[in-house]
């Protein structure tokens, strides 16, 4: 069990067609978010049959899966370590994926919105768990708000989906404050980011999204808006779009 067996499972699966759409759908083109990025042509669930059946992949051979130029090899690894997570008991070795984690964005290898949102609302239940035990999450709210003016947009959308874990367990502050840090954010995919989870929010407390939205609506942009109200019904939608 190794990289390498990994990737060529991952080629057997293989599809030339899907990969030139991947690209196209991955804006891979030149000043694109997703500049220079490679496709096999794999469908999602295909490639975590794969991750599923290398799940106990050894973490040196997760970093070979990670730092490849290929995207689906990446997402492989992504889901490989999500996984391992969720198996993870003791708070130490939970830190220490977590920060693996982390630093592997931070490094440019979870580089993709697909690749971020796969992993970070799992990743995210670590923040939450340490906020219960401690008196506070400030720790996790200090990290969220240092990603969350980060240059890379991959570390500014990890902050964001991060907290859909703390939004999973009732706890909306964190979400509306990464919100708030974000509202002059000039990236579409941070636009989409935000509005679904303030979406989820909504889910579970429509008047804590009305109250925020009430608060900003005139500095949300219009996909955040959008995306935020999409569970409302069509008569409220359409008011909050005049507004």
């Amino acid at each position: 069990m190794d990289a390498q067996t990994v990737v060529a499972d991952l080629q057997a699966l293989a599809d030339p067609s899907r990969a030139e759409h991947s690209a196209r759908f991955f804006k891979t083109g030149p000043g694109q978010y997703g500049e220079g990025d490679v496709f096999m042509g794999l469908t999602v669930p295909n490639t975590r049959i794969v991750a599923r059946r290398y799940r106990d992949l050894p973490r040196a051979d997760v970093d070979e899966l990670l730092t490849s130029p290929i995207h689906e090899v990446r997402l492989c690894g992504v889901v490989i370590l999500t996984e391992q997570f969720k198996k993870l008991k003791t708070s130490p070795d939970r830190i220490d994926a977590f920060d693996y984690y982390v630093g592997a964005v931070q490094a440019g290898f979870i580089n993709n919105w697909d690749l971020i949102d796969v992993s970070a609302p799992t990743f995210g239940t670590l923040l939450v768990d340490q906020g219960r035990v401690a008196s506070s999450n400030a720790s996790g709210e200090r990290l969220l708000r240092k990603l969350a003016v980060a240059e890379s947009m991959w570390e500014r959308r990890l902050a964001v989906l991060l907290t859909f874990a703390f939004i999973r367990a009732n706890q909306f502050e964190l979400t509306l404050a990464m919100a708030d840090m974000l509202l002059g954010d000039k990236q579409d995919l941070m636009h989409k980011a935000m509005g679904w989870m303030l979406r989820e929010v909504g889910k579970r407390d429509a008047d804590v999204l009305r109250d925020y939205l009430a608060a900003h609506i005139r500095e949300l942009p219009r996909t955040t808006l959008r995306y935020a109200i999409e569970k409302f019904d069509e008569r409220e939608r359409k008011a909050w779009l005049a507004r």
